[in-house]
């Protein structure tokens, strides 16, 4: 199988979502601007998203699919099986008793993940109710993200990819048609979620159904593979937290600071996490499996090079990206949330979140491979570990930006805790002695900033003022910004290729 194909199809719909994300979060932007009812929403929302990547994308998935993986290319189907069905059943154990602790205890959650809103009561109450609804996503998505690790464990690779389109879909539905329903419009927004969580679950049972991989219930947690991951998923759980805890300590701060802040850096964050998402997770997505197997059967070459062209693959694309995302951060804003009730001052605070995230992009990039690189040998303490320090770096730098670029210095500490995060990822896992870097590194590197600088000169000089973008309409906005983005990217590959970066070398890569 050609990895990079695979890796296309995924990054495919990942962007199919992405791109729908925004549609979506225009459409918010346009119909409930920046202000304390978004601010709720996204306060509330982030607190189940921040359980979902805790347990379903993040310490869940790391544990579960070297297992499954191990299992597949090891044992019998009927073991396989076994597996399935004792870890469906325990997580859906523990989902319903979390799930119920959230609704009864959202009160108590806002006041430790937003104490600034203690402040003002109708906000408080408002993030309270939002919180209600929003919660039991944590329960539907955690079984998504199980069943996306079968299927991904099993090549069917596009299923999951595309499954979050379904959550873009129903924000986009609710906000459209239904959000006069309620008194409160926001709360439309809240039911979203509710029902995205559902359809995604549904969608991926078929699926399921053909691999046959339906999970039956079985509390017989006697399986050794249900054992080995536990103790894999509770040092992955501290690892996942420490980011995430950074995540929520902003949303503290974040509290405190002017109305709008947090809405100004979820904004932001999405636009961040587009190339995050389409490149990172996908490379995730594909190399966590690939590196599993390869780890499994001892085939430690074929593992070194799948890692080698990960790393390069995340530099080749993710360092462009992160650049043109800081110099491009009006014209993007502006094209996608400038509308309605968002402001021109509401721009303004974004591109700083913006700028403060893309010099951090390609760290949370970076690490997308490299962790994974850790998962496969089913070592999780060594990642772990470097969260938690990464985790202390970030909170230090927090206390250092924000009185002086106060949203914005949140999201630079963000970034530049990923750097750091990434940097010691790598030089544990070179040292680990798995892992060895291919020939002809430095060159790579040179030859890949010289473009990047071709095109960024010519961002620069292109892109405009903001007066010209808040002036525009949203056809001229639209056109322009293809214009810069078709042709910034046309500079930067003609120069990989004048440089002498084969890129069939990427293109042509297989599964070994």
């Amino acid at each position: 199988m050609n990895i990079f194909k695979t890796l296309a199809n995924v990054g495919g719909m990942t962007t199919i979502s992405r791109v729908l994300g925004f549609l979506r979060d225009s459409i918010i932007a346009s119909i409930f601007g920046a202000g304390m009812s978004t601010d709720a929403f996204f306060v509330a929302f982030k607190i189940p998203n921040l359980l979902r990547r805790i347990s379903a994308e993040g310490a869940f998935t790391q544990a579960f699919i070297p297992v499954l993986s191990e299992y597949k290319s090891k044992k019998s189907k009927k073991d396989v099986d076994l597996l399935i069905n004792k870890v469906a059943t325990l997580l859906g154990v523990i989902l319903v008793i979390v799930t119920l602790i959230g609704v009864f205890g959202a009160p108590w959650l806002i006041y430790l993940s937003a104490p600034g809103f203690i402040q003002d009561p109708d906000k408080f109450d408002l993030t309270v109710t939002l919180l209600r609804i929003t919660f039991p996503y944590i329960f539907f998505i955690s079984l998504v993200s199980m069943a996306g690790g079968i299927l991904n464990t099993y090549g069917k690779y596009s299923i999951p990819a595309f499954t979050p389109v379904l959550l873009n879909v129903s924000f986009i539905v609710a906000a459209l048609f239904f959000s006069n329903t309620f008194s409160e419009p926001v709360i439309v927004l809240a039911w979203a979620v509710f029902i995205g969580g559902v359809l995604q679950l549904v969608f991926q049972l078929p699926f399921l159904y053909q691999i046959d991989c339906i999970p039956k219930i079985d509390f017989d947690f006697k399986e050794p593979g249900l054992r080995r991951m536990m103790r894999l998923m509770i040092p992955a759980i501290i690892g996942v937290s420490a980011t995430q805890i950074s995540l929520l300590i902003n949303t503290i701060f974040a509290s405190f600071l002017s109305t709008g802040s947090v809405s100004w850096l979820y904004y932001a964050d999405r636009l961040m996490e587009f190339p995050a998402g389409v490149l990172g997770v996908a490379l995730s997505t594909v190399l966590l499996p690939t590196l599993s197997k390869s780890f499994s059967e001892n085939n430690h070459s074929s593992y070194s090079r799948l890692v080698n062209w990960g790393l390069k693959l995340a530099i080749l694309l993710g360092a462009p990206a992160a650049i043109a995302l800081g110099l491009l951060a009006i014209p993007i804003i502006t094209t996608l949330f400038f509308y309605g009730a968002f402001s021109q001052h509401d721009v303004l605070m974004t591109q700083y979140a913006v700028i403060a995230y893309s010099i951090g992009l390609i760290g949370l990039i970076l690490v997308k491979v490299l962790a994974p690189a850790f998962y496969a040998q089913q070592n999780i303490r060594t990642p772990v570990r470097i969260a938690i320090f990464t985790l202390f770096c970030t909170q230090f730098m927090n206390l250092i930006f924000i009185g002086y670029f106060k949203h914005a210095g949140l999201a630079l500490s963000i970034g530049l805790g990923a750097c750091i995060n990434a940097g010691l990822l790598f030089y544990f896992l070179k040292k680990d002695g798995n892992f060895k870097l291919d020939v002809g590194w430095l060159s790579f590197l040179v030859r890949v900033i010289v473009a990047i600088i071709v095109m960024a000169l010519f961002l620069f000089y292109a892109r405009g003022t903001m007066d010209e973008w808040v002036a525009f309409n949203l056809g001229s906005k639209a056109i322009r910004l293809l214009f810069l983005v078709t042709v910034g990217s046309i500079l930067y590959f003609t120069a990989l290729l004048l440089l002498g970066i084969n890129l069939k070398e990427f293109i042509n890569k297989k599964i070994l």
